[in-house]
């Protein structure tokens, strides 16, 4: 009578272990205790590979992506307005990019190891991204599992300042009218900047591609207001900077 629940028990132990270990995971990488480990494991499983819910919906981590998303990007934001308090908003809105960009993302993710945790099919059609959406995934599931001053605490203090180099990152800013410019050369496009509007020193900027107005950019001088027309340029069309 003894050995069935000796038995039973032993195999309620083994399924433990796995979430024992991915438990312990996710408290390395992020510093805290996962609370509701099943917020971890969605925020780490593509639609490629997730089941349907009993709504019928797929418990993938594009939910908490979306929430991620919103969270790193104010926490970022409000991290370089107090680091850097006499800088304007075009510098903290680029280096803000900078370190929320998709292709960063996936290298942070590598980095901390998230990669290794994260579920998808890999000889399917999985996004490029899925790192660095996952990366956000975690954040939003941080939040949720922690608070606000947690996620905090481990996007700064986890993600931040151990991976990120600011000054560096201040450094490479983009030429982003340069970089628009190499890419007309290169694709045979017709690429003008006009300067349509200067008053009470604010200039704004068109950028004209083939004839056609793609944006316009807005600064204190003619170089600012078409390096954010430029920007939003690339924006608009969806091109790869990296790429140009």
């Amino acid at each position: 009578m003894n050995s069935l629940p000796k038995r039973i028990s032993g195999r309620l132990l083994n399924s433990f272990k796995p979430e024992k270990k991915l438990r312990q995971s996710f408290r390395l990488i992020t510093g805290l205790v996962p609370d509701n480990l099943a917020l971890y494991k969605q925020a780490t499983c593509h639609s490629s590979v997730a089941r349907l819910n009993k709504r019928g919906i797929k418990d993938s981590f594009e939910r908490l992506e979306y929430l991620g998303d919103a969270i790193l990007s104010m926490m970022v934001a409000e991290y370089l307005f107090s680091q850097y308090p006499f800088k304007e908003e075009g510098f903290l809105t680029e280096i803000r990019a900078k370190i929320v960009n998709r292709e960063s993302l996936n290298l942070l993710a590598q980095k901390i190891g998230l990669d290794e945790l994260v579920q998808f099919n890999q000889t399917g059609s999985a996004h490029h991204s899925v790192y660095g959406n996952c990366m956000e995934a975690l954040i939003g599931a941080v939040y949720l599992d922690h608070g606000f001053y947690s996620c905090k605490n481990f996007v700064i203090h986890k993600l931040i300042k151990p991976h990120y180099d600011i000054e560096v990152l201040i450094s490479t800013i983009t030429n982003y009218k340069s970089k628009l410019l190499e890419w007309s050369q290169k694709t045979n496009k017709d690429l003008k900047f006009k300067i349509i509007n200067e008053k009470d020193k604010k200039f704004t900027a068109q950028v004209i591609i083939d004839k056609k107005i793609i944006a316009k950019g807005f600064g204190f001088n003619k170089k600012k207001a078409e390096q954010d027309a430029a920007k939003k340029t690339f924006e608009q069309l969806n091109l790869n900077i990296n790429l140009t």
